[in-house]
């Protein structure tokens, strides 16, 4: 199993430890050194006041974040833990991903979901209803876009009459997409369409604001992998398919203390179920602090997987 260290951009409040090109930097770079395979970041360009002031967070734009982590690194792949397709026309999310690809080296890992934050498509002017198909039809548009030249395409608010859009990727064939989310939807999505599926530890009580089933038990997790593969088989896919969901005992995000030893028995589980990648995050006041704690999570973790 590989890891995915969050990058600490939505401590807003805390700017000069946190949200600055130097920061960004750093932590990727420290992500690298310490063995992680990947950095990541979240997206929510227009949040409401009231879902900040009931639990919700500040993100930079994602593209730009982890376009100061690969400046700054050589080596670790660069995940969006979640990129929302439906707020941007799928053609600019093209080029966007694209030059990010190009420009990486090959790095980008394009983490997408269909999104839950009702007024934030509402300040962008999205049809939030309209989600989940405007989702399956930016990943179709992203696709051809990155490897056909003149694509014509006529979608939901837009028409192509013949794009081609280069350089082509370094990735081949192109950048791999995961598709995030629990339901049954995200994952037949993830099957038809992607290269890896992200789910997240949900809990009961969350379902409802986040729109999306729970996940708050291994056993839930393995039922929804099970359909994966079962309809992996009914649609005649061989090709393997990646699962990235955190540990399911440490909090959102992997922030807050772990036992270790607990912690390599549930991700032994978690392989053992065929998860392959892992994303966490620590909680700090301070960049020192939150490398200490990456620090500790390598020791603790990482040594002992390698």
């Amino acid at each position: 199993m590989r890891f995915a260290l969050a990058l600490p951009t939505d401590q807003v409040h805390l700017p000069d430890e946190f949200v600055s090109g130097a920061a960004v930097a750093e932590c990727s770079r420290h992500a690298e050194a310490l063995g992680f395979a990947a950095v990541c970041v979240t997206d929510h360009p227009a949040p409401d006041q009231l879902w900040l002031d009931t639990g919700g967070h500040h993100a930079l734009d994602p593209m730009v974040a982890l376009s100061f982590a690969a400046a700054a690194t050589e080596r670790i792949r660069l995940l969006t833990n979640i990129y929302v397709l439906a707020y941007r026309n799928p053609f600019l999310s093209a080029k966007t991903t694209l030059s990010l690809d190009v420009l990486s080296g090959g790095r980008l890992i394009l983490g997408v979901a269909a999104g839950y934050l009702r007024p934030e498509f509402g300040a962008l002017g999205v049809d939030f209803d309209a989600r989940n198909d405007l989702t399956d039809e930016a990943i179709d548009v992203i696709v051809r876009a990155w490897t056909e030249s003149e694509v014509a395409y006529e979608g939901r608010g837009f028409r192509a009459r013949g794009v081609t859009m280069l350089p082509r990727p370094v990735a081949q064939p192109h950048p791999p997409i995961w598709v995030g989310g629990n339901s049954l939807r995200a994952i037949r999505r993830a099957v038809e369409r992607a290269q890896g599926w992200m789910p997240f530890p949900n809990p009961a009580a969350a379902s409802k604001a986040l729109k999306t089933p729970k996940i708050e038990t291994t056993a839930e997790l393995a039922d929804r992998i099970a359909f994966a593969r079962a309809y992996a088989a009914e649609i005649d896919r061989t090709d393997p398919l990646d699962i990235c969901i955190a540990p399911l005992s440490l909090t959102h995000f992997g922030g807050g203390a772990f036992d270790p030893p607990r912690l390599l028995d549930e991700i032994a589980a978690l392989a053992e179920l065929g998860v392959t990648w892992a994303p966490v995050g620590f909680g700090a006041e301070t960049r020192r602090d939150w490398c200490r704690r990456a620090e500790q999570f390598a020791t603790d973790v990482l040594t002992p997987l390698a």
